[in-house]
């Protein structure tokens, strides 16, 4: 099994290229992001040339986060900003070599908030398209993110198919598809030709992959019955340092 370091979550003491470095020294094999458009791009570019790890992902940006925005492309009325975003995070991408982007949603509902959702997905499909990036979309748990547009796979999967572009597709993040939804591995297996990409924490309290509900040693070897080769995403919560936390990842080292 391959792993990627989700640096929003760990090593988030440090700045991004040191993360990075330390993503590579604990043996990841690749790494992804939140929202590093406060780093230089020259200066991600430069570490992940050193380690010789791949960058997954980042997202777009969330919007006025004081006035409580979690994602703009969604949002009626903010059709602009949400293009803005998606052209910003397209730019980064392109900079870094990031093979995906998260577009968010944010906080909306109703059949306008799908269209508008829909047009702005087509949009960054098509701008990132032609540098070969895939697009993702994310349902995120509604304890969490209360009233964020996704929230269940089949939502998600209703929305690849209303927009139609191939390079549409579905984060699956087992912490949020566990609380909404249950049942991880059949789940899996039906949605395996729309993943884009896989994430991991521990449920109910998102830490580290080695405690709580989900026995993740079965998921993983289901994952890679499944012929999932892509390094799967650890996006979970330290309450100590991360180096303190991975004794998860030591067995597939």
């Amino acid at each position: 099994m391959k792993f990627s370091a989700n640096l929003g979550f760990l090593w988030n003491d440090l700045s991004l290229p040191d993360a990075i470095r330390a993503a590579k020294a604990a043996g990841f094999d690749a790494v992804e992001c939140h929202w590093p458009y406060d780093t230089p791009a020259s200066d991600i570019a430069e570490a992940l040339a050193e380690t010789g790890l791949p960058m997954l992902g980042l997202n777009t940006r969330r919007g006025n986060v004081a006035k409580g925005d979690n994602g703009l492309s969604a949002i009626p009325g903010r059709e602009d900003e949400a293009r803005a975003a998606i052209d910003e995070a397209v730019s980064y991408a392109c900079a870094i070599g990031a093979l995906n982007i998260h577009v968010m949603a944010g906080f909306a509902a109703g059949d306008t908030a799908k269209q508008t959702f829909a047009a702005a997905l087509g949009y960054a499909c098509e701008k990132a398209g032609a540098h070969g990036i895939t697009i993702l979309i994310e349902p995120l748990n509604s304890y969490d993110a209360p009233d964020y547009f996704l929230s269940t796979t089949a939502q998600a999967i209703d929305m690849i198919a209303a927009v139609g572009a191939p390079n549409l597709k579905l984060m699956f993040d087992c912490y949020h598809v566990q609380l909404m939804e249950g049942d991880l591995t059949h789940k899996l297996h039906s949605l395996q030709p729309h993943i884009g990409h896989i994430q991991f924490a521990s449920v109910p309290d998102r830490g580290p992959p080695d405690h709580g509900e989900v026995h993740y040693a079965h998921v993983f070897d289901v994952i890679a019955d499944l012929g999932y080769t892509a390094p799967l995403g650890a996006e979970y919560k330290p309450t100590i340092p991360t180096d303190q936390t991975l004794g998860w990842l030591k067995p597939y080292r």
